[in-house]
């Protein structure tokens, strides 16, 4: 009675290829729940795909991808920090390499760990970590084994951004750049400029939508009546319908998703329209029955929903199995089938 993400084999490793043939010197991103296939099952596949390295978000992702098959370098994406035990202890593991972003840190890890492997990370537009590569000196360095300089630009990568901080960092030191969040048309440009690699998670792993879909099976159909009491909180269905109960709820991360920019009037229309619909209780919810996403009749349970769908025909039957749209950076289905 699964939460199931089905694969279309083909198509997915399809634009995996057709990616990696347009952005040489791809380097795959891993990290999270694997962008909901799986950390172990994306280990494999950069494996197939016969890349150099690939990049994680944490330290502790290290042992998970290695544990998948993954033989190569690895790179730690999030800068180390001092009281990170973990991202200290694979310092001195010379399949790993860190990122550092700031001055403190680079001579702290030249001082401490000599023999690793660091990029340094250049502050850009999202202001979240990194330095200027002005403010250091050779003797930063020590006699660490520098990889390159990291530019990690925001989602609407910016060519002339990156041109401008990757120029700044090998005018300190030469080196490889690792970029992020360049268009194919971008990269190259910028490829044709710097010694260039380009970390690629979501566009590699969920470029092609039609290639993945996500299921729910039905588990129970109840009949309710207008005002009857309901679920684990004792609400009325608003009308005569049926409860639907679905495989999927929190522990798979269902109906989770993190605030967005509310850039259009459309956009801040939808939002308004949810409180409403959340106010009044009735939370749409993200699994499709009978053609249409129905609220759900209460929050959702650890590993199943209730669905309230309205009108007297029952609108599914047990074991049938239905759409559900996911957040795959959060979805932890229960099976991952290939097709």
């Amino acid at each position: 009675m699964p939460l199931t993400l089905t694969i279309n084999t083909d198509a997915w490793r399809s634009h995996q290829r057709s990616l990696l043939a347009d952005v040489p010197g791809l380097v795959p991103v891993l990290k999270g729940n694997g962008y909901g296939f799986g950390l172990d099952l994306l280990a494999r596949e950069a494996t197939a795909l016969g890349v150099g390295s690939i990049s994680v978000g944490i330290a502790q992702e290290v042992a998970a991808v290695r544990a998948g098959g993954w033989t190569g370098d690895v790179v730690v994406l999030n800068p180390w920090r001092p009281f990170d035990d973990a991202a200290t202890a694979l310092l001195d593991d010379p399949g790993v390499i860190a990122t550092i972003s700031r001055a403190d840190d680079l001579r702290a890890v030249a001082a401490e760990h000599p023999t690793a492997r660091v990029i340094v990370e250049i502050e850009t537009a999202m202001h979240r970590h990194g330095l200027d590569p002005r403010n250091l000196t050779a003797e930063d360095f020590g006699e660490l084994t520098f990889e390159g300089w990291a530019v990690h630009l925001p989602s609407s990568g910016l060519l002339v951004e990156a041109r401008r901080l990757a120029a700044t960092g090998v005018s300190v030191r030469p080196a490889p750049v690792w970029v992020s969040h360049l268009s194919v048309a971008d990269y190259a440009q910028f490829a044709r400029e710097f010694d260039a690699r380009m970390r690629v998670g979501t566009r590699l792993w969920l470029g092609d939508k039609a290639a993945y879909h996500t299921t729910a099976t039905v588990l129970d159909v109840h009949p309710v009546k207008r005002g009857q009491e309901l679920g684990y909180h004792s609400v009325k269905a608003p009308k005569e319908g049926h409860l639907v109960i679905v495989s999927g709820g929190t522990a798979h991360g269902v109906a989770m998703a993190a605030p967005t920019p509310q850039r259009s009037l459309r956009q801040r229309g939808v939002t308004a329209a949810q409180g409403v619909l959340d106010a009044l209780g009735r939370s749409l919810s993200p699994f499709t029955i009978g053609g249409r996403k129905r609220a759900f009749a209460e929050p959702p349970h650890m590993h199943s929903s209730m669905v309230f769908v309205p009108g007297a025909t029952p609108p599914a039957q047990v074991g049938d199995v239905v759409p559900v749209t996911t957040r795959m950076t959060t979805v932890t289905p229960d099976e991952v089938r290939f097709s």
